[in-house]
């Protein structure tokens, strides 16, 4: 598997990110380019077929927004790229809860996400996000992303630096200390406190102010980050 070491992440990303949220077409080539960064380019065989697709739609009696079926086709069956730790709900596991149709779950089923069934008639609906409680707690569904392109950016760019079979590592670790790094456009919501920052060689995701995954070309730029970074990293 080769690496694109002509791309520079942090410079394209920095680059490319804004235009990318605000339109799909240019969503879906950003996520594209982001594969072929890892050596993992999109193929024809990665994504579902109209088939599968509109088997869904009968069995939900419900019409998949037009972002959902694109994205889908491109890349729904790539779980390297979407499902290292929380999975990408193939076509015939969509289903309906909390009035939103849900196509993500958390890996120990701790949290949903899914497209609130009033907005399945745009084009390229939000997302929201829940946890999962107990009935006696009240339960509080949140805006997670302004479109489903967008949630789709924040999966390919996370999901990848929990590969086990690649050059990553994790921490905790101070957002102070992350000054040699470039911080990306937000992908998400106010109040999703998820945070990406890049440099040529590697990208990191923060999430909850503290705990970052971290994802290198090769293991000698993942050695360098984990040395520079003071952090209790897990396989350093």
């Amino acid at each position: 598997m080769t690496l694109d070491l002509a791309r520079d992440l942090a410079r394209d990303l920095s680059r490319d990110l804004p235009a990318a949220l605000a339109d799909r077409a240019a969503a879906w080539r950003l996520i594209a380019d982001i594969a072929a960064f890892w050596g993992a380019p999109l193929t024809p065989d990665g994504g579902w077929s109209d088939v599968r697709l509109d088997a869904a739609e009968a069995r939900l009696g419900l019409k998949l927004p037009a972002a959902l079926r694109e994205a889908y086709r491109l890349l729904g069956n790539r779980p390297d790229l979407t499902s290292n730790q929380d999975t990408l709900l193939p076509p015939e596991e969509l289903y309906i809860d909390q009035d939103c149709l849900v196509y993500r779950v958390e890996n120990q089923s701790c949290a949903y996400w899914g497209i609130p069934l009033t907005a399945l008639d745009q084009e390229d609906p939000p997302t929201v996000a829940w946890p999962d409680v107990a009935p006696s707690v009240q339960l509080e569904i949140t805006p997670w992303t302004a479109r489903f392109s967008a949630e789709c950016l924040g999966i390919v760019l996370a999901e990848p630096l929990l590969d086990d079979s690649a050059h990553v590592d994790g921490a905790e670790v101070d957002p102070a200390d992350l000054t040699a790094w470039t911080e990306l456009p937000r992908v998400h919501a106010d109040g999703v406190d998820t945070r990406f920052f890049a440099r040529p060689d590697a990208l990191l995701v923060l999430q909850e102010g503290a705990w970052l995954a971290v994802r290198a070309v090769d293991e000698e730029a993942l050695d360098a980050i984990c040395e520079e970074l003071p952090a209790p990293w897990l396989e350093h």
